[in-house]
């Protein structure tokens, strides 16, 4: 006797908010995934007006970050998946960033961003 296996497919993002210390991504399923963003190390150093300049990646398979050059999955965010860029390749990057005037280049605090971003994009 044969089974019939229901496909699974991944539910796509259609809402991002950030803040100091998460990421909250609202799916086409109903369900909201928040994770840590010390997870993504670009994100935790990056300013609060980087971390709002988002934009989903297809039909929502994925979020791109352009001011940071960082892309997150839904399907890692899904199954817990924290970056797995290297030590190396971050340090570079964040050295690219020399310091500008009044550019964030450490983690953000959470006293200190407490408003969040909030995008409705169709891919």
């Amino acid at each position: 006797m044969s089974t019939s296996r229901a496909e699974q497919s991944t539910p796509s993002a259609v809402v991002v908010k950030t803040t100091s210390d998460a990421i909250s991504v609202e799916l086409d399923d109903g369900r909201t995934v928040t994770v840590p963003i010390a997870w993504y190390p670009r994100l935790a150093h990056a300013s609060l007006r980087e971390r709002q300049n988002w934009r989903l990646i297809g039909t929502g398979e994925g979020i791109h970050w352009p001011d940071l050059d960082e892309d997150i999955s839904v399907e890692g965010i899904l199954m817990g998946r924290p970056s797995a860029e290297s030590h190396a390749s971050f340090e570079r990057w964040l050295s690219s960033r020399a310091p500008r005037a009044g550019k964030r280049t450490q983690p953000a605090r959470a006293k200190t961003a407490k408003s969040t971003a909030r995008r409705h994009i169709r891919g």
